[in-house]
């Protein structure tokens, strides 16, 4: 399975996502960005792990 981005470029997508004020809510990341979503669980636990570690949680 390829991943399209690294542990990095998630955090700061998902910061970035906030900071725009766009919905960091699961089910709109997965639906807007898949991609994002993919590489943020395949590098964390769970998508709450991934807004903990990008200090949103």
């Amino acid at each position: 399975m390829e991943i399209p981005l690294e542990a990095d470029e998630v955090l700061s997508r998902i910061k970035k996502l906030q900071t725009d004020g766009s919905s960091i809510s699961k089910k709109q990341v997965k639906q807007n960005d898949p991609d994002l979503m993919r590489s943020a669980l395949f590098f964390f636990p769970s998508w709450e792990h991934a807004l903990k570690n990008a200090d949103l949680l």
